[in-house]
């Protein structure tokens, strides 16, 4: 399993998980649960007309946070925005509801993933495994 794999493996099971960014000086952390691995990258979206993704391209130093049982992922990186229509179109597979409430309201879908990304996985005491991604 690559390591991106185990990456989208982790989040797939937590579900959930935490999307980290900065406004200005401030740290800001929300839930996400979107994503997709496609030719072993690990893709996130979420609207463009969201802070979120004003802060991501402000400052794309981010980090992703996911808890499954007693484990806990860290995931960091730098987020590059891709604007690719075969990718929006898996999204729409995906996501057919959320994409048609897009649609209707005129909002964009924007596309990213983590460049130079580091995760670790960890128990409450210790290091479990630590890779480049």
């Amino acid at each position: 399993m690559s390591n991106a794999a185990k990456v989208s493996a982790f989040l797939d099971k937590a579900q959930v998980f935490y999307f980290l960014t900065t406004d200005g000086d401030q740290p800001k952390g929300r839930p996400f649960g979107f994503h997709m691995l496609v030719d072993d990258v690990l893709y996130f979206g979420c609207g463009t007309f969201k802070n979120v993704f004003r802060q991501l391209t402000a400052n794309p130093r981010v980090e992703v946070l996911a808890m499954n049982g007693g484990e806990f992922m860290r995931y960091d990186g730098a987020a590059k925005v891709v604007r690719d229509d075969a990718l929006l179109a898996k999204v729409r597979q995906a996501m057919p509801q959320i994409m048609e409430l897009y649609d209707k309201n005129g909002w964009e879908m924007g596309l990213f993933f983590l460049e130079n990304g580091h995760a670790e996985i960890r128990g409450m005491l210790d290091l479990k495994e630590e890779f480049d991604v």
